[in-house]
């Protein structure tokens, strides 16, 4: 870590160790939370030149990839697995920013749908430029190792459903 000649969380194991118990959750936990921040930071840097968070990028890319151009906002909050006001606020901001169009279902007035506009697919592929250019800030591990920690991390997101 830099300006440290030590890391934090295993010091912060080993005192655990010593006055608690075992420290392996601990410092697990811990490290998620860390490189949680890391990684949203880095990927909010990456996009922020287009206006938007990653949070935002997430919503556009799963509508770009929608069959019928237009998803209901309870399928994009089950589909990233966030709460549905996050996603309403998400839609919000979009929409302001006139990225995506909010509509009323025409089959079900009670649903509500969004979709890209033209500037919505333009923002969304030249972010996705500057994504894929830091390699989604996960570059400090090998493909192998990449595809490794996702499959353990599976189990923590509560994910039963096999690869293929």
């Amino acid at each position: 870590m830099a300006g440290l000649d030590f890391d934090p969380i295993e010091r912060a194991g080993e005192l655990w160790e010593d006055r608690i118990g075992p420290a392996d959750a601990m410092r697990l936990a811990t490290s998620l939370m860390r490189v949680q921040q890391l990684v949203s930071s880095e990927l909010d840097a990456a996009v922020r030149p287009f206006g938007i968070t990653f949070a935002r990028y997430e919503v556009l890319r799963l509508l770009s990839f929608s069959q019928r151009g237009s998803l209901p906002l309870s399928i994009i909050g089950e589909r990233l697995m966030v709460h549905p006001t996050s996603v309403t606020n998400a839609i919000d901001r979009l929409v302001a920013q006139d990225l995506v169009d909010r509509t009323t279902d025409p089959n079900d007035r009670r649903r509500v749908l969004a979709s890209l506009t033209p500037e919505g697919r333009r923002v969304l592929e030249r972010a996705t430029e500057a994504i894929t250019a830091i390699d989604f800030a996960v570059g400090a591990l090998s493909p192998e190792d990449q595809r490794a920690t996702y499959q353990l991390l599976r189990a923590l997101r509560g994910v039963d459903v096999p690869t293929p």
